[in-house]
């Protein structure tokens, strides 16, 4: 894990609500149908003023910690949304300090993992400390980068 510094980024895409403890039942799970459906060959083809070809899930709204209900926007980096598609949301990360972890290897395992890597650092007081305000994973070519707020 290593600080770096994130720039601002608009984000168009689907959203939902749900908790971790949500998603490790599969009758109460959100993310995997979000994610098939961003997934889905051309999701975003009518998405205008793209930035690139990778997926953004940004994590926002956190009721608390990692064990309450947050807020997720699986979608793609844009320039501006002044007129959202039909069902889409948008979201503006503001720039700004974070810790990044990397992804790497075969996915999702790999980003299972990374992610109980963030845990562990936040359950044992890790410093520095995560800030639970919004957290961004940028899924690309390599793997995914987790930028999350400090």
């Amino acid at each position: 894990m290593n600080v770096t510094e994130r720039g601002e980024l608009i984000v168009v895409g689907w959203v939902v609500r749900t908790s971790n403890a949500d998603e490790m039942d599969p009758a109460r799970a959100k993310l995997p149908a979000l994610w098939q459906r961003a997934g889905a060959p051309g999701a975003f083809a009518h998405v205008p003023g793209r930035l690139d070809e990778n997926l953004y899930a940004v994590l926002t709204d956190y009721e608390s910690d990692h064990h309450g209900a947050y807020t997720q926007i699986v979608g793609v980096g844009v320039r501006t949304a002044p007129r959202l598609p039909e069902g889409m949301v948008s979201v503006r990360v503001p720039g700004g300090q974070a810790l990044l972890v990397e992804a790497r290897g075969q996915l999702p395992q790999a980003l299972v993992e990374a992610w109980q890597q963030v845990w562990k650092h936040t359950e044992a007081g890790g410093v520095p400390a995560r800030a639970f305000t919004t957290d961004v994973e940028v899924h690309h070519p390599g793997g995914v980068d987790l930028y999350l707020a400090i």
